[in-house]
């Protein structure tokens, strides 16, 4: 197969898991929609959420993780409903607990998986152009404190990074150690925010996100400059 068809092929496959996603996510929205006004006033009583995960302490939680997990496989989704959801339904330190399990669980099969498959399962998510994007990953010197800086760096696009690890020769723990404890500042201020909204600390909850867009922006224009630095 030369290059032309390979391109083609890929393609052909990144359509096919695109629809599949967006079939998934139509299925899910028409089960849920007669059923959202009753959806919309159980999650505004948090003592009935917080009764709920007492009832079925595991289930919950392995349910949030794994929805969390593949979010991050997912790397197109965002990940701030997901931890603010954990962040509401287990408070700050759960919350925040359960997103760190579970980006160690996705960022590790991610890692192994890229490893195995390479850019035939990275291309189903990315264009050559996005690797381009970061290809002076692979020339920079220490690169694990490379990503470890990035991924502290609020606004960065994390979970493309967590893929395009799997693709250069950076050691497997430190970088489940880097994709794993570099999410906690995205982290805390999710949940900090969506557990002072369940106790009813609505000054702290706004205040926690506005921190976070701060974070946010700023983090966006700090990378911008970082990244220039490296390619320089």
């Amino acid at each position: 197969m030369d290059e032309k068809d390979e391109r083609s092929a890929l393609r052909r496959r990144r359509m096919a898991v695109v629809a599949t996603l967006l079939a998934a996510l139509a299925l899910v929205g028409i089960a849920c929609w007669h059923g959202l006004p009753e959806l919309y006033a159980w999650l505004s009583d948090v003592s009935a959420v917080r009764a709920l995960v007492a009832e079925h302490p595991v289930l919950s939680r392995l349910a949030l993780g794994a929805v969390n997990a593949l979010q991050i496989m997912c790397a197109f989704l965002p990940g701030e409903p997901v931890e603010l959801a954990c962040g509401y339904a287990f408070g700050f330190w759960e919350g925040t607990l359960v997103c760190l399990v579970a980006s160690a669980v996705a960022s590790a099969a991610i890692f192994l998986a890229v490893r195995r498959w390479g850019w035939s399962l990275v291309g189903l998510f990315f264009d050559r152009s996005h690797l381009e994007r970061f290809g002076w990953l692979h020339n920079a010197r220490r690169l694990e404190l490379v990503m470890l800086v990035v991924f502290l760096i609020p606004g960065t696009p994390k979970d493309f990074l967590t893929y395009f690890a799997g693709l250069t020769e950076v050691r497997f723990w430190p970088v489940l150690a880097i994709t794993t404890l570099g999410r906690i500042p995205s982290i805390v201020t999710s949940t900090v925010a969506a557990s002072a909204f369940g106790a009813g600390n609505y000054g702290m909850a706004v205040g926690a996100v506005v921190v976070a867009v701060a974070l946010a922006a700023a983090g966006g224009l700090l990378y911008k400059r970082f990244e220039g630095m490296v390619r320089g």
